[in-house]
């Protein structure tokens, strides 16, 4: 196959022109405010190679951004704008640290057991906004929205009436030693979820570009109506997607509990599914280009915040270029004249192989 058909340089081109707008407007914004501008930049853009643990603390970041990032992919290329992946992924931490709490088992089957019954709350949880749908025609985005209210409340009651730490307050007691997954590089967080992240992501291209399911699954977000005369059956599929959705949810969930915490601390709610969404823009919706994205959003971010301790600049200035990202990409206008001359140079040459062909 050639290349040039097989990659779609347009969306390339497109996300790359969002980025570099983004990151243009951020350095005037540093200049504007910064009173050593040129420092300032150099931390922002280059901060994460400062130190070991600068860059590795952008691949820790990365990993929950992956898989909430493969949720999203999944469970929104079947047509339903769902964001219960918030809910997979904190109440799965939660069932992840009271079995990793209450729950001793020999290392090995303790972390897989504690991994596996993640996966399946997550993926238990991802069906309903769903099935409530189905059976009382709510929207499945207020639906969701509201359980990321109900699991978050639940989940950190059950923490703090039965596994609270008195001494702290705030946190649970202390995991068994047997839970944690355990750091993968010596002086840093990073730790062997990563190669678990790797596996969910190899999956999902798999199953999303190899697969009959993902086949089907985007032609029934596509036109869910030309599905249906297709015979495919089009509840299994979304139910389906968004079941696989919700499990790779709360394996993240469950892999950033015992990865990056000895206690359960999750004190506020984790609110991955926004950053889920840019990062499938970001990838332009294809599953092996999602850990590229989550690496490029981490990265900007700790680069944002070596740049805060040494400065005067405020490290939310990731917000502004998140923000100006989405709009682009989400944008239907921005470089649509390149896209015409594209479709029409294309039209132009099909039309004249039919004509040679005809001769």
């Amino acid at each position: 196959m050639n290349i040039k058909k097989k990659i779609d340089w347009y969306s390339v081109i497109r996300v790359a022109t969002s980025i570099l707008i983004a990151l243009l407007i951020a350095a005037v914004i540093i200049f504007a405010v910064a009173d050593d501008p040129l420092t300032a930049l150099n931390r922002f853009l280059l901060g994460p190679f400062s130190t070991k643990r600068n860059f590795f603390n952008a691949v820790e970041m990365m990993i929950p951004l992956v898989f909430c990032g493969l949720a999203i992919n999944i469970m929104h290329k079947s047509g339903l704008f769902s964001m219960v992946a918030d809910s997979s992924f904190y109440f799965s931490g939660v069932v992840a640290a009271i079995l990793a709490i209450a729950c001793p088992m020999p290392s090995g089957v303790h972390q897989l057991v504690i991994l596996l019954t993640a996966t399946a709350v997550g993926g238990v949880i991802g069906v309903i906004p769903v099935i409530i749908k189905r059976k009382t025609g709510a929207n499945e985005l207020v639906i969701s929205l509201m359980m990321n209210y109900i699991f978050f409340n639940f989940g950190y009651w059950l923490i703090r009436a039965f596994f609270l730490d008195e001494a702290n307050g705030s946190f649970s007691v202390r995991f068994q030693k047997t839970a944690t997954l355990g750091k993968l590089i010596k002086g840093t967080n990073a730790h062997y979820g990563i190669f678990i992240m790797i596996a969910a992501v190899i999956f999902m291209w798999i199953l999303m570009d190899k697969s009959k399911f993902g086949r089907e699954l985007k032609i029934t977000g596509s036109n869910s109506s030309f599905a249906k005369y297709a015979g495919l059956k089009i509840g299994g599929i979304v139910i389906g997607s968004q079941l696989i959705g919700g499990m790779l949810a709360g394996l993240g969930g469950g892999v950033e509990m015992i990865g990056m915490y000895t206690h359960f601390q999750w004190i506020t709610a984790q609110t991955y599914v926004w950053d889920g969404i840019l990062i499938n823009l970001l990838a332009g919706t294809k599953p092996l280009m999602i850990p590229v994205s989550a690496f490029f959003i981490s990265y900007i971010r700790i680069g944002a915040l070596v740049m805060s301790r040494g400065g005067d600049v405020d490290s939310e200035i990731v917000s502004i270029i998140q923000g100006i990202i989405i709009i682009l990409i989400a944008s239907e206008r921005f470089m649509y004249q390149m896209k015409k001359r594209k479709e029409e140079k294309e039209a132009l040459q099909n039309q004249a192989m039919e004509t040679a062909g005809a001769n």
